[in-house]
């Protein structure tokens, strides 16, 4: 997620290397939203960033404002209709949000959008793309638009507390930039500065490539305003700091920094760790490209043990965790690492990877690194066992798909294939953050979950998909519903409707 106000800029363009450099935290769809401070137009498609968008379509889109998207689906298909930036045209404008994270209170918060008042039409504007659109972000993009009494900033400040889960989100209407994180500030969110306007980001590596210097993170339960006036800030809920443990293992790049720490220092420590836990006679420590490549460095420097090269990963494929099936993902495992058979035949190795979920990737791999002469392979896994599901914002949503739930590690390794099987400690991993345990979201791995869940019928990716049939009936007799656009949401069509 991604948001630039810089009047004289190329933003579109900006978020475009901005999302870019976010890919690796959603691969289904990509989406641009800019303002010219008259109109809003968005575009969006399935794909990576750089098949989505081209030079002509950039030159296009023109302002001084724009808010960039890339989905990896949470709640919701993976379709276009759920891509964002969610679009909405309102009484006197129309905004158009990215979101990262996933919601707790998704029930609640349709209720509420089920209940805005259509005296004024104002819902069957909401309900078109609704319709068709079975996200949480919709929901909230809605909720937001509808401030027929007052500014959307004030509508905000109302909304935002009775949102549950993690979420940040970053929003615009025509003239101003607005960026808000969960009290807990679960998933990362950070403020930079261009010489002619501010930036907010998932991550600080974004930053980096659009040449924005790092002011801070956006504090938990903090909302940001940026316009004509400059940048100011204001609290909607008091900060119970719960970052994401996960980020620091799998998720964010190895070259952004959380919590005052970079991610690559954090991912050697925690494998320096691993080699103190986990000791093994080996020839060579390998990683698994490319999440566990830190660890790799850092459990050969302990260990004493040479660091190589093992795999060889292809880069154009993306993430297997990441995949929205499970048919692409086990087919993505094969795609995307080869061994180096010269490297590693005859060798005892030592696997490090960052985590096991499901156990397919590892599972396929050492058997291609037994079929390619490996003497011995233990694999070290430099996160402890993912026994939970996360319910904000990685979907992996069921106690059934992970391995170690249920398995100890003696049957995980049998499993697997592995002639032995180390997980590092949950506290030397908190420990390798230098964040406070109790500062720290670590659900996945202890089951203890910082924002409370709601009854298990109300969770779930899908958990929207028959939503949109209540929402047509009470947009079938609106004439926006056939295709004609209000005047507020000019220039925002290929936001409604595949074109």
């Amino acid at each position: 997620m991604f948001g630039v106000w810089a009047p004289g800029e190329d933003v579109a363009k900006l978020a475009y290397y901005g999302i870019y450099a976010l890919q690796h935290r959603g691969q289904e769809s990509a989406g641009i939203a800019v303002s010219n401070g008259r109109q809003i137009l968005v575009y969006k498609d399935m794909g990576l960033v750089s098949q989505v968008f081209d030079e002509s379509t950039l030159e296009a889109l023109r302002g001084h404002i724009a808010v960039g998207h890339s989905r990896y689906s949470t709640t919701g298909a993976s379709t276009w209709h759920n891509a964002q930036p969610t679009f909405r045209p309102t009484m006197d404008g129309s905004i158009a949000l990215g979101h990262n994270g996933n919601l707790t209170n998704t029930s609640e918060l349709q209720q509420l959008v089920a209940g805005l008042p259509s005296s004024n039409g104002e819902l069957d504007i909401h309900a078109r793309n609704l319709e068709t659109s079975t996200n949480d972000t919709s929901l909230v993009t809605a909720l937001l638009a509808h401030h027929p009494d007052t500014t959307l900033e004030q509508r905000a400040m109302e909304l935002l507390p009775q949102i549950r889960g993690a979420f940040c989100f970053v929003w615009m209407n025509e003239s101003t930039l607005y960026a808000a994180r969960d009290p807990q500030g679960i998933r990362p969110l950070v403020l930079g500065r261009l010489e002619r306007g501010w930036v907010v980001a998932s991550e600080t590596a974004a930053l980096d490539i659009v040449g924005a210097s790092y002011v801070r993170e956006v504090e938990p339960g903090e909302m940001v305003v940026v316009d004509e006036d400059g940048l100011r800030t204001m609290r909607f809920a008091e900060p119970e700091p719960k970052g994401c443990l996960f980020e620091f293992v799998y998720l964010a790049r190895p070259d952004t920094r959380i919590s005052g720490r970079q991610v690559h220092g954090v991912r050697v420590e925690i494998g320096r760790r691993l080699a103190e836990e986990h000791p093994v006679d080996a020839d060579l420590v390998i990683p698994v490209p490319e999440s566990g490549t830190p660890a790799a460095i850092g459990y050969a420097e302990r260990s004493g043990i040479p660091y190589g090269t093992g795999l060889v990963k292809n880069s154009y494929v993306g993430r297997t965790f990441i995949q929205p099936s499970q048919t692409i993902r086990q087919l993505g495992i094969r795609l995307k690492l080869n061994p180096l058979r010269d490297v590693i035949e005859g060798k005892r190795l030592v696997v490090v990877d960052d985590s096991i979920v499901r156990g397919n990737t590892q599972r396929a791999l050492i058997r291609m690194l037994r079929e390619a002469g490996a003497r011995e392979v233990h694999v070290r896994i430099a996160s402890p066992p993912v026994k939970w599901p996360c319910f904000y914002g990685i979907d992996f949503a069921t106690r059934a798909e992970l391995i170690a739930n249920g398995l100890t590690t003696d049957e995980i390794c049998a499993s697997i294939g592995a002639d032995s099987l180390g997980y590092v400690d949950l506290e030397d991993t908190v420990a390798a953050t230098e964040v406070p345990k109790e500062s720290l979201c670590r659900a996945c791995f202890d089951g203890v979950y910082p924002v409370e869940l709601p009854e298990p019928e109300h969770l779930g990716k899908h958990l929207l998909e028959s939503f949109p049939e209540k929402l047509a009936e009470l947009s079938a007799s609106n004439p926006l519903a056939a295709g004609q656009r209000s005047a507020a949401g000019a220039g925002g069509g290929d936001a409604l409707e595949r074109p």
